[in-house]
């Protein structure tokens, strides 16, 4: 058997397994993840789901956002009508309508079922849209940005018709796996650190990583925002300038920083699985729906 990689539960180890770029050796939740090496989607993504039963983005994300109740102005921006801000004003001035009732009471509440309107208008909530990038180094993980040659959301090229907002961020220079929703809540569960979810990073650093600074990722370091460890930590293929590291935590930079607080400098950062998701079958700069199976999983909280 190989040996186990370093992690902060076996802190002897003595030398880490491979990390296998197609198959990551140190995920021991493969049941948990077949169903989406089942589904995944051969290479005509950005915009189109292939080989699911036929199924597209319209048939498939039939769900209105509104599932619960929630605030009317949220509703109205949801619709796409304009902005919460602005949603108050209209509602004050006494524009928006539920079930035939005009509604001037700011903080109101509509509940699913409730009929919307403006001037005779039915506003309608966004479709639940959860899509998978494979983000390109050079692209801005950010809404919109004038002094970026290029945002994430340039990349979807207009096809998504919702507004979709980037889970978590990959810094400019950093690639991989990056999933982009609407869905609010999804979003802060996958985000906050109580919810405990996994990403893992294939990192190229400018030499040979010493086994001393392997065990120090694992055991814990001392950053300027606190101590910081990884999970598990190995070897790439046994090239010691190539290391797989698993780590739960979203502060800023995090990754780059822990190996700079060593002395290696990072030339290439990739993100390969994040929360259940991998980039398996997507080229770099493309994207593609998260398959139905995909969804339930995260909903589900079946996956880390």
């Amino acid at each position: 058997d190989s040996p186990r990689p370093f992690n902060r539960d076996d802190r002897n180890s003595d030398s880490p397994r491979p990390f296998n770029r197609e198959r990551r050796d140190f995920d021991n939740n493969r049941d948990e993840r077949k169903e989406y090496d089942n589904n995944e989607p051969n290479n005509e993504v950005n915009g189109k789901i292939v080989d699911l039963d036929n199924v597209t983005p319209e048939t498939f994300y039939e769900q209105p956002l509104l599932i619960r109740e929630v605030r009317l102005n949220r509703y109205i921006a949801m619709s796409g009508l304009c902005s919460r801000r602005d949603a108050d004003e209209i509602i004050s001035q006494g524009e928006i309508s539920v079930n035939g009732e005009v509604i001037t009471e700011l903080g109101a509440k509509v509940t699913p079922g409730d009929v919307v309107t403006r001037e005779g208008k039915v506003l309608l909530g966004e479709k639940l849209v959860y899509i998978i990038m494979n983000k390109p180094r050079g692209v801005v993980t950010t809404l919109d940005d004038p002094h970026a040659d290029q945002t994430v959301i340039d990349l979807l090229n207009s096809q998504v018709k919702e507004r979709v907002y980037p889970v978590g961020r990959l810094d400019k220079s950093s690639l991989g796996v990056l999933m982009l929703t609407n869905d609010g809540d999804l979003t802060k569960e996958l985000t906050h650190p109580s919810y405990n979810k996994k990403k893992i990073y294939h990192v190229f650093v400018d030499r040979d990583v010493e086994q001393e600074d392997m065990e120090l990722l694992a055991n814990g370091l001392e950053l300027e925002d606190g101590l910081i460890f990884a999970d598990e930590v190995s070897y790439v293929d046994d090239n010691k300038r190539e290391i797989g590291i698993e780590i739960h935590s979203g502060r800023n930079r995090i990754v780059r920083r822990m190996f700079e607080h060593l002395g290696y400098r990072v030339s290439k950062l990739d993100r390969v699985y994040f929360a259940g998701l991998t980039k398996k079958g997507l080229k770099r700069g493309f994207w593609r729906y998260l398959t139905p199976g995909e969804v339930s999983a995260l909903k589900g909280g079946t996956v880390k």
